[in-house]
């Protein structure tokens, strides 16, 4: 008898409540269905239906992007070239000229605001990793030589980009947008390099202690913040129209700064160096290990929030607090390990496929001016940030070979140029037209970087000993 109570015990508690609700769920219809009842939502506009299709999205732009990706390092080009191609061909310049059904299936309307809020948010997780990686202290060491030659990579850019901008104005300006707000914008695109690209490149091809690698990182590392703080004034100067508004929000990021140096750092020095006390220190004030990553999450997004509000772009506070962050806490380490898995992995490839959707060749069409324009363009900005780069590492003492390329290193532009173009589109400084020209230029000044340095090594030969970085 014992034996069989618990099959009673099933019978009464599992078959019968599945027996009975059939029964109740009838009766319920029978007697409380109102007549204009429709029995179920409709799935059209529903969020369950808009949460199947990103799913759907999200594996093809990975998978995309990792095809693409893999494809370009066999060809001994950085990764980020294969993702930019990824957004490129899944954006209307591609799939949408060629498959427009498919391309309105995979990316429709009701998407593309969550897709860009995703890559928006990958954006200023992926900018605390580029100020976290900035080493500031090897920029101090190399001396005067690096700031010329980086300065000197800026400023050229930066006055030949003007003058572009005073030809181009009239045709590829918006309307509503002055020229000194065009033109600055367009300088600061001509004059980037992209510090995160080009630390790869220079360790794919091992020169990381070489005078090349280690002086093309120190510049391009100084000429990032440079055009950073010059993107900040761009963005200032957009906002506001008048010189009070302007000069407000430069001296509100200018204060935000030194807060974030003077305080906030020695505090995350602290709390840093609290993180690897012992349990019973620990428990007396010390940061466990798991809150590190929740808090620096936090700490990246109210920094970016922060900025946001004072009307530079929330990427510049993002980039501060990882310019501030402490450098040798295994376990501050860890957690950005855990964090660039995620951001480089799933968040960033769908900033460049956003960057994708907003680049169209077809608004080119069989306009050959707007070809030649952006011929033009390409041309400008190797030549004059190639050229310049060069010249000044020869009168600070570079042979010709290093002077090359140092050149080629810091002509390479990639994720960097997209952030900046990016930022332009949404202000509305730049026109679409503008924005694919200069999206053509970043991959092209990128792609050829590895190409140029391997003719530049092949004439070089191998005999001559690396010299001494400045």
């Amino acid at each position: 008898m014992r034996s069989a109570r618990p099959w009673i015990l099933y019978a009464a508690l599992v078959v019968l409540p599945v027996a009975l609700a059939p029964l109740l769920l009838h009766l319920g219809s029978d007697v409380l269905d109102t007549p204009d009842a429709t029995g179920t939502a409709p799935r059209s506009a529903s969020l369950f239906d808009t949460v199947q299709r990103l799913l759907v999205t999200l594996s093809v732009i990975l998978a995309s992007c990792q095809l693409t990706g893999r494809l370009m390092r066999r060809l001994s080009q950085p990764t980020v070239i294969g993702e930019i191609l990824a957004g490129i061909l899944l954006g209307p310049s591609f799939l949408g000229l060629l498959w427009p059904a498919g391309y309105d299936w995979l990316l429709p309307q009701p998407l593309i605001e969550p897709l860009n809020a995703l890559a928006q948010l990958g954006l200023v997780f992926f900018m605390f990793l580029v100020g976290q990686e900035t080493d500031f202290r090897g920029i101090g060491r190399r001396g005067r030589n690096v700031l010329v030659i980086s300065h000197v990579g800026v400023a050229v850019p930066l006055l030949a980009g003007i003058a572009l901008a005073f030809l181009m104005y009239r045709s590829y300006a918006p309307e509503k947008i002055g020229f000194t707000a065009f033109a600055l914008f367009f300088g600061v695109s001509m004059s980037i390099t992209a510090f995160p690209v080009l630390a790869r490149i220079v360790t794919h091809r091992g020169l990381n202690d070489t005078a090349v690698g280690t002086t093309a990182l120190a510049g391009a590392a100084i000429g990032d913040v440079t055009a950073w703080c010059l993107l900040a004034v761009v963005v200032a100067v957009v906002e506001h129209s008048s010189f009070t508004g302007v000069a407000v929000t430069v001296v509100l990021a200018a204060s935000f700064a030194l807060v974030m140096w003077l305080a906030v750092r020695p505090a995350l020095l602290r709390w840093s160096y609290g993180s690897r006390l012992d349990e019973s220190e620990r428990a007396e004030g010390g940061s466990p290990d798991g809150a590190i990553l929740p808090v620096l999450c936090c700490g990246i997004m109210l920094c970016a929030f922060t900025t946001q509000w004072i009307g530079i772009h929330s990427i510049f506070g993002a980039f501060l607090l990882g310019a501030v962050m402490p450098r040798g806490s295994e376990k501050v380490e860890r957690a950005t390990v855990r964090m660039r898995g995620m951001t480089e992995t799933l968040l960033l490839p769908l900033f460049f496929v956003y960057s994708g959707l907003r680049t169209d060749f077809g608004l080119f069409g069989t306009n050959w001016r707007t070809w030649v324009w952006c011929l033009l363009l390409v041309t400008v900005a190797v030549v004059v940030k190639w050229g310049s780069t060069t010249i000044a590492a020869l009168a600070t003492g570079s042979v010709w070979q290093e002077a090359l390329s140092l050149g080629a290193l810091m002509n390479c532009r990639g994720l960097t140029e997209l952030i900046v173009l990016n930022v332009g589109l949404d202000l509305g400084v730049i026109s679409p037209a503008l924005f694919t020209m200069f999206v053509f230029m970043a991959f092209v000044s990128t792609v050829m970087t590895s190409p140029a340095l391997s003719l530049i090594e092949l004439r070089r030969g191998r005999e001559r000993p690396p010299r001494v970085a400045p």
